[in-house]
């Protein structure tokens, strides 16, 4: 399920399970004395999919951008998050809200797929090679460094010595 949810297996089946019965999210949330918002997502999650929202899924989808924008121009223009997020088949309304917070921030380049790792580099270009006066004055400061040191080593001998 959620590695880093805050709620055990067997609370979330018990959860469920009062869902199933006509429970709403807040009295589940006192009735197994767990928080509020971790049994609020859970919720929404089995609004959406039932009984099958313990059930991991074993691939993680990948959403085209012209998806992302539709779906979150139907959100922005007021549709209910619950039953949007039913409707096109995602796992939680949460995706919903993610996706409009990168819309809002970064407009319609955040919803556009980013390249993953880190960029690559051409091993055949060398790197720049550093101007001498500055790899001097680095060197020198590095030595001034190393003398200060020795001086407090030596010092704190000598205090020892007394």
């Amino acid at each position: 399920m959620h590695r880093r949810s805050s709620l055990s297996q067997e609370q979330r089946e018990a959860a469920v399970a009062l869902f199933e019965t006509g429970w709403g999210a807040w009295a589940v949330a006192t009735r197994l004395a767990v928080g509020r918002g971790a049994i609020k997502r859970l919720y929404d999650r089995w609004r959406i999919r039932g009984g099958t929202t313990l059930i991991a899924k074993p691939t993680r989808p990948v959403y085209s951008f012209q998806f992302k924008l539709d779906a979150v121009e139907r959100y922005r223009a007021g549709e209910p998050r619950v039953a949007l997020a039913k409707e096109l088949g995602l796992s939680s309304p949460l995706m919903l809200e993610k996706w409009a917070r990168q819309y809002r921030t970064e407009g319609e380049d955040g919803l556009r797929p980013k390249p993953k790792g880190r960029p690559k580099t051409n091993p055949a270009t060398p790197s720049k090679p550093e101007p001498e006066l500055q790899r001097l004055r680095r060197e020198n400061e590095r030595l001034r460094a190393e003398v200060a040191f020795l001086g407090k080593v030596q010092a704190l001998r000598d205090e020892e010595r007394r």
